[in-house]
């Protein structure tokens, strides 16, 4: 993949003739660089849900879009009739996974609009979640390049960085959310050594952040996940920088599986760990990590996929939860379009929105 390709955003977009959404096929990385069209709501939901379009600004944006090509088919005569069509597969679309906040936030936003504009036909309707779902992509690129300006500030020329997951272009719209401040500060000369864990079940650490940097010129080594604390020992890493998919009223932060780990880690060895993402991913009606709702993932994932034989006997049980909530006592910083968030945060958070 050429990396600016995917620093333009063209991870997810509008078909030409806006009937579909085309997205690159996040599973099918690093082999081979696939784009799948998406047309219906069967379609939609399986992309979200089998991670082909994955990170939680992607997967709103691609929502945004998906509900306006679902909206435009849509065989209604009366605004009642679009209305309910257009619920149920904005909640079959919502269903697909429940604990990145990205979702919920973008298709919530998009049924705002149908609701609010209950006086127009249904062709202008369609007109208002075209554009829409155009402002929701470009806000986030707008978004993603002010964390990265704001998490470069956290930065010095050679530091090394530990990153768990994927929260580059791929994962977003643009430079990314954790992945930004190092893709813009190589753009302006600086030089990184970065850690990745290889992000165990799914490999997205393995499979796609090191796919972003490699091709971007940044200097990146590949460690497997329990290998994060012998680098953090050796004084390799001067920061963590992860992505986001919830974060609490309190502050306390759902990610990738691992995470916690990493960040319980950071604290021993006296290290920074920054949660970086958008403020639409902070749910001020969620009091704490203990309400997010944490995805349980098909166990075949740990014992099977990847492998070319089963890597575990037939019938053992596998415990497959697909984020962790990172306490936010363990956290930083958390980097926001709108700044630098400091404990405590049930403060500095709730001031975003003020």
């Amino acid at each position: 993949m050429d990396m600016s390709t995917a620093i333009k955003g063209d991870n997810v977009k509008l078909s030409a003739d806006k009937k579909s959404v085309i997205l690159i096929d996040q599973t099918k990385l690093p082999n081979s660089l696939e784009y799948i069209t998406v047309q219906t709501a069967r379609q939609l939901f399986d992309a979200i849900c089998q991670l082909k379009v994955r990170g939680a600004p992607a997967i709103g944006i691609a929502a945004a879009y998906g509900i306006y090509v679902l909206a435009r088919q849509i065989e209604a005569d009366n605004y009642e009739d679009f209305l309910v069509e257009f619920r149920r597969q904005t909640d079959f679309i919502n269903s697909s996974r429940p604990t990145a906040v990205n979702l919920s936030w973008a298709l919530n936003r998009m049924e705002k609009l149908v609701v609010g504009n209950s006086d127009k036909s249904k062709s202008e309707i369609i007109a208002l979640l075209e554009q829409e779902s155009i402002s929701i992509h470009e806000e986030d690129i707008a978004m993603c390049q002010a964390i990265s300006e704001h998490g470069l500030t956290l930065l010095r020329d050679g530091d090394g960085i530990l990153t768990h997951c994927n929260a580059g272009p791929l994962a977003t719209s643009k430079y990314g959310t954790a992945l930004g401040p190092l893709l813009l500060g190589k753009e302006r000369g600086m030089e990184f050594r970065v850690f990745a864990d290889e992000t165990r079940p799914l490999l997205q650490g393995a499979r796609l952040t090191t796919y972003e940097l490699f091709h971007a010129g940044i200097d990146v080594t590949l460690i497997c996940d329990n290998m994060a604390s012998l680098v953090m020992k050796n004084g390799w890493i001067n920061a963590c920088f992860i992505g986001c998919d919830r974060v609490a009223a309190n502050g306390d932060t759902a990610n990738k599986i691992g995470s916690s780990g990493v960040a319980i880690l950071a604290r021993h060895y006296g290290i920074p760990f920054y949660v970086l993402g958008p403020t639409y991913t902070i749910d001020m009606n969620c009091q704490s990590g203990d309400d997010i709702e944490i995805e349980l993932r098909d166990p075949g994932e740990i014992a099977e996929k990847f492998f070319v034989q089963p890597m575990a006997p037939a019938g053992v049980k596998c415990y497959n939860p697909a984020f962790d909530v990172t306490d936010h006592s363990l956290i930083t910083g958390i980097v926001t379009e709108k700044g630098i968030c400091r404990p405590p945060y049930s403060e500095s958070l709730a001031a975003l929105f003020k």
